[in-house]
């Protein structure tokens, strides 16, 4: 409602609060958040990281373009969000894949994941999880595949710390390294092997960091799944604090909790809905890391915590002013 000068009262359509963001301003926000962990990734694994983002954020955003086409509604690649699904994917996914899986992937990630549910905002779960979901379930020998670092760590043995620690147990993985500390070092600032854009955690703490500070995200969501992950493995994993900052610095953690769970389609709306989601999605990854017979469980324990957003929503949604108190 807005007031004149002549105290007359206008009563217009809502929203009332108007904000200068746009779905275009969001998307590339988190893709220049994403920029120097990808610039790093490049250097870190050569020419092959860089042709899996090619394919992906091309297959991404042209399977876009030709499905809106065929729609016949207004095409929109223009406003980030393919690619932002397509670079995302192809961070997650190892270096060196073929051309050809890293299209399929994006075809999943748009056209199943976004599109057969009626488009942009109105998905069920990560296009860019579902995507690497569907080629991991289809090439799981090529994408549990390592190379090793060409210009970072030539001598480091090909499987992941993940991969090592299910494998042979924490000890050849603080071997592999030498000791524990040139270990988390080397997780903290990404000399080690995974999936190409997920290795350094510095920089994706800092790209997670600006995306809180500009308002894109909140801290919620990624604060209560680091964290949850960090506490069980304090207490479960038998190495006490390197334990846990190891699980917290592994794999697809950081990446995952920053940019792909505060997805704000498919997370909880309240406050109280996300600090749930974290924590399951927390204990989901413990669940599947040091249970299951996969070492890595993040993209997982996202999708499926993604089912339950609606059941979560239903039982933490605000009563309704005026309803549900005792009457004086």
């Amino acid at each position: 409602m807005e007031t004149l000068n002549d105290n007359r009262l206008i009563v217009s359509a809502s929203p009332h609060v108007r904000s200068q963001e746009t779905v275009a301003s969001i998307m590339w926000t988190v893709v220049a958040a994403l920029i120097p962990a990808v610039l790093f990734s490049i250097w870190q694994f050569g020419v092959k990281a860089a042709l899996v983002y090619a394919f992906c954020i091309g297959g991404a955003v042209g399977c876009e373009y030709a499905i809106q086409k065929l729609r016949g509604v207004e095409v929109t690649i223009d406003d980030g969000s393919a690619f932002l699904t397509g670079l995302l994917m192809a961070m997650c996914l190892p270096p060196g894949l073929p051309w050809f899986m890293c299209l399929f992937g994006a075809v999943m990630a748009i056209a199943v994941a976004k599109h057969t549910m009626g488009g942009l905002g109105y998905n069920v779960f990560n296009p860019a999880h579902v995507g690497r979901a569907a080629l991991l379930a289809s090439w799981p020998v090529a994408m549990t595949s390592w190379t090793t670092m060409p210009s970072v760590l030539d001598g480091v043995t090909s499987a992941t710390p993940l991969g090592i620690l299910k494998q042979q147990g924490f000890e050849q993985v603080v071997a592999v390294f030498g000791n524990s500390g040139n270990l988390l070092q080397a997780m903290f600032f990404g000399t080690r092997n995974g999936s190409i854009g997920e290795t350094s955690t510095v920089l994706l703490l800092l790209g997670g960091l600006f995306l809180i500070y500009r308002g894109i995200i909140n801290w919620h969501v990624p604060v209560s799944m680091i964290g949850t992950v960090g506490i069980l493995a304090f207490f479960i994993s038998g190495q006490g604090v390197t334990g846990a900052l190891f699980h917290m610095m592994a794999g697809g953690l950081v990446i995952g909790a920053f940019f792909m769970a505060t997805d704000m389609v498919t997370i909880p709306i309240t406050v109280k809905g996300q600090v749930i989601f974290g924590v399951g999605a927390g204990l989901l990854v413990m669940l599947i890391r040091t249970v299951g017979g996969y070492p890595e469980g993040v993209c997982y324990s996202i999708l499926l915590m993604n089912c339950v957003t609606p059941m979560i929503d239903r039982f933490v949604q605000p009563k309704r002013f005026g309803v549900g108190g005792e009457r004086a």
